[in-house]
């Protein structure tokens, strides 16, 4: 069983490379993470039983055609990633990451997220 969302797409004072003062970034980061914590929990997505592995599946729908570095997506995302954890009342410790950069894209961008309940197969 794998639940899905679609969350916003991160802020770019999130990425690694913006270099920005943590005093600037804190404000936007809580706000980020809150937001994906409440469309998570309105969601109704419940946690696993048990303390496994979740597979957790992140595909970027871009929100234009500029190419995009994985590594600085994946940080941009931590906020996303701490809100959904919270939402399921899990460490997100427990994730395995999957992820890809879609081709498509669309207006204001979107990170969609199947997340495996059944956790991760041996």
């Amino acid at each position: 069983m794998s639940a899905h969302l679609v969350l916003p797409w991160p802020p770019s004072i999130l990425s690694p490379n913006a270099r920005c003062h943590w005093r600037k970034s804190a404000p936007i980061r809580a706000k980020y993470r809150q937001d994906c914590y409440l469309m998570a929990k309105a969601s109704g997505l419940q946690a696993p039983d048990g303390d496994g592995q979740i597979l957790w599946v992140v595909e970027f729908i871009r929100p234009d055609r500029r190419h995009y570095d994985d590594d600085n997506l994946l940080g941009r995302i931590k906020a996303l990633r701490d809100g959904v954890a919270d939402a399921l009342g899990v460490n997100d410790r427990r994730f395995v990451t999957q992820f890809s950069i879609s081709d498509e894209v669309v207006k204001g961008g979107a990170v969609r997220v199947s997340i495996n309940l059944r956790g991760v197969a041996a």
